[in-house]
């Protein structure tokens, strides 16, 4: 039996009480098919890790036919909403519960990705100039556009009308609530980092007209939705897609008090950079500042998780190479089973090979 008993106490989550304090984090995998519909072996991967007190669904798309990743699954029309409802029941009907991470992925992506019309779009024409490559439907390697399209001001406030649409379609699916994504260098988060936007109208220059994109689609999602389904996930020290903030503890301070003002369900806060070996001090800044439930992660493993939440440094822990590794996670740090290792070569593909075929721990 596990000594780490906080992390198996409940927690009430906007509208649910969740079991545990084991969260999924959002993890894209492609296993949806080439019109971004969710498909059977997404089903029973999400199902299989209903023990995690929340699971929040892989970055989704909110924009008809931007596509980040090629084969990630979107939430724009009804079939994509029909294959997300199978997952949401499955999730359901093992006793879990699970929200939808709503994306944009704005100039993180490739020109081949995307439908015809629509354009690699970002707050200002700077392209991603070093950070490596992506992949194109066929399977292709390309660098990233070093040019892109800066959006105007009436094509800002259709995006944000995009995430609202997402936000109703993703409760019209199943799911429990939605998580925003403003990290990880993809569109809110470079509007955020003063690295990427170097715009001189509303939104940009100032904190908080660089944070202004992501407010007012917390603001128009909590409108459709409801506060208490409502969530945020933000990445102040993280470089990924070369975003960096020239001064990220005044902008989380700003960010954290905004959104507690707005009462929304958790804040989500990766407390390092994906790049550097220090553990990071994002999540501390966002106690401070934020009063609601903080979710925290990134390198965090099982006894540190226990200690985070004992000592109150966050309310819950989001696990992401542990949780793809370990379909029942909460099972085995409770009986002290060994973890499996995760197969990184297999993160990304077409097939349940490194998906779907990681053991769960025998039955007692």
């Amino acid at each position: 039996m596990s000594k780490l008993q906080h992390l198996f106490q409940p927690l009430s989550v906007g509208k649910i009480t969740i079991k545990n304090r084991f969260v999924m984090a959002p993890l894209t995998r492609t296993r949806a098919d080439l019109d971004h519909i969710p498909k059977e072996p997404m089903v029973k991967h999400y199902a299989d890790r209903a023990s995690f007190g929340l699971i929040i669904a892989e970055a989704t798309m909110a924009k008809d036919g931007y596509s980040t990743f090629a084969r990630e699954p979107g939430i724009y029309n009804e079939d994509q909403i029909a294959g997300w409802k199978k997952v949401t029941d499955a999730v359901h009907g093992n006793g879990g519960y699970i929200y939808l991470q709503i994306h944009h992925g704005g100039r993180s992506t490739l020109q081949e990705n995307l439908k015809e019309g629509l354009q690699v779009e970002s707050c200002t024409t700077q392209g991603i100039q070093k950070h490596g490559t992506a992949f194109t439907m066929s399977g292709e390697k390309k660098p990233y556009p070093p040019e892109v399209h800066a959006l105007t001001i009436p094509e800002i406030k259709a995006i944000v009308q995009c995430f609202v649409q997402a936000a109703k379609n993703a409760m019209k699916a199943g799911f429990d609530g939605v998580q925003v994504h403003g990290a990880n260098g993809y569109l809110l988060d470079q509007f955020i980092k003063d690295s990427c936007n170097t715009r001189t109208d509303e939104y940009g220059g100032s904190i908080p007209n660089r944070c202004r994109l992501l407010l007012e689609i917390v603001d128009g999602v909590i409108q459709a939705i409801g506060k208490e389904n409502v969530a945020v996930r933000l990445s102040p020290l993280n470089t990924y897609n070369e975003a960096v903030d020239s001064n990220p503890e005044e902008t989380t301070k700003y960010l954290c008090q905004e959104l507690s003002k707005r009462e929304i369900a958790f804040l989500d806060v990766l407390r390092a950079d994906f790049f550097s070996a220090t553990d990071g001090v994002a999540d501390k800044w966002a106690r401070e500042h934020f009063k609601g439930l903080l979710f925290s992660g990134v390198g965090i493993g099982p006894e540190e998780a226990e200690k985070y939440v004992a000592e109150k440094r966050a309310d819950a822990i989001c696990f992401g190479k542990l949780a793809m590794a370990n379909p029942d996670l909460p099972e085995r740090v409770r009986r002290g089973v060994p973890l499996n290792e995760l197969r990184m070569e297999k993160l990304y593909g077409t097939t349940e090979e490194g998906y779907n075929d990681y053991p769960k721990c025998p039955q007692e």
